[in-house]
C-alpha cells in the first residue's frame, strides 16, 4: 500500500472518531465511506457478521453497537434524518476483521483497530498498575502515622507490630499475617502487602485509617485498648467485604508492587529519552 494512501487513511480515521457518552466512537455512516462501501445495505451485512462476532467472543453487542439518528444533507441544503450505529473502537476492529479483504480500506483498518485497541490495553493496565503502587505507598503512609500516634500512647516498635498482625489475622479470616504469606507463596523478608491486590491494600489501609482516628477521639492508650480498636475497624471492613461477595484471603496474590513501581519508573525514563530526542 502506498505511503501517501496510509496516510491519507490514517488521517480519516482519527477524523472520523467523535466522543459518545465520554467513549470513543465511530458513526457506522462515516465508517463505511472510509472503508470503501458504496452502498449502505452492504455495509449493514459487514457490520451484522461483526455483530454475531461480538457476541460469540462474550460480549455484549448493545455496549459496541448502539442504534442512534443522524442527520444527512440533501441537494437543496436541507437535511433529513437516517438511522445510524454508534460503534466503539472494537466494533470497528470487529467490521474491518469480516469486511472485504481485498479493499485496500479494509486491510488497513484491520491493522489500524489491532493497533489502536492493543495501545488502549496497555494504557488501562499502566493505570490499574499506577493506582496499584499508588495504594501501597498510601498504606505505608497510614501505617507509619498510626504508628507514630500508639507511640505517643505507650505501644512501642514491637507492640505495633502485634497490633498489625492482629488487624490481619482480623481482615482474613483468622488467617495470620504468615499464614497469609505462606498461602500466597511470599518471601518470608517481604511485606505481605507487597504482594496483594488492590482492593486488599486499600482495605488495610482504611482499616488502619480508622484506627489511627479513633485513637485519637476515644483516647485509647496502651495496646490491649488499641488492638482491640483495630480488630473491630478491620473485622468491619471484612463484613463489608464479604457482604458484597469479596473474600480478601481468597483473592489471588498481585504481582510483586516493587517489581511494578520499577517498571514504571523505566517506562517513565524510557519516555523522557524519546522525548529529548524528539525535541533534537
Amino acid at each position: 500500500m502506498k505511503q501517501e494512501l496510509v496516510g491519507d487513511l490514517f488521517q480519516k480515521f482519527e477524523q472520523a472518531c467523535y466522543l459518545y457518552n465520554e467513549l470513543e466512537c465511530w458513526r457506522a455512516r462515516e465508517l463505511q465511506q472510509v472503508l470503501g462501501y458504496a452502498e449502505w445495505r452492504n455495509f449493514l451485512k459487514v457490520v451484522e457478521k461483526a455483530k454475531i462476532a461480538c457476541a460469540n467472543t462474550g460480549f455484549s453487542v448493545a455496549d459496541h453497537f448502539v442504534d442512534v439518528n443522524t442527520m444527512v444533507p440533501l441537494g437543496s441544503g436541507a437535511a433529513r434524518e437516517v438511522d445510524d450505529i454508534a460503534l466503539t473502537r472494537y466494533a470497528c476492529y470487529l467490521i474491518a476483521q469480516n469486511g472485504d479483504p481485498a479493499k485496500s480500506e479494509i486491510a488497513f483498518a484491520q491493522t489500524y483497530f489491532a493497533v489502536q485497541t492493543r495501545k488502549q490495553e496497555i494504557i488501562e493496565q499502566r493505570l490499574l498498575e499506577v493506582d496499584r503502587v499508588s495504594a501501597r505507598t498510601k498504606l505505608s503512609k497510614s501505617e507509619k502515622k498510626l504508628s507514630g500516634i500508639i507511640y505517643e500512647r505507650g505501644v512501642d516498635e514491637q507492640g505495633f507490630a502485634i497490633i498489625r498482625s492482629k488487624g490481619d489475622q482480623a481482615l482474613f479470616g483468622g488467617y495470620s499475617t504468615n499464614e497469609m504469606k505462606k498461602k500466597l507463596a511470599i518471601p518470608d523478608a517481604r511485606p505481605l502487602a507487597d504482594f496483594l491486590p488492590t482492593l486488599t491494600i486499600k482495605a488495610k489501609d482504611f482499616a488502619t485509617e480508622l484506627t489511627g482516628h479513633n485513637v485519637i477521639e476515644k483516647d485509647l492508650t496502651g495496646e490491649n485498648a488499641i488492638s482491640t480498636e483495630h480488630i473491630e475497624n478491620n473485622q468491619a471492613v471484612r463484613k463489608m467485604l464479604i457482604e458484597r461477595g469479596v473474600k480478601p484471603e481468597a483473592l489471588p496474590p498481585a504481582e510483586d508492587v516493587k517489581k511494578v513501581q520499577r517498571k514504571l519508573e523505566g517506562d517513565e525514563k524510557k519516555l523522557l529519552k524519546d522525548v529529548k530526542k524528539q525535541k533534537g
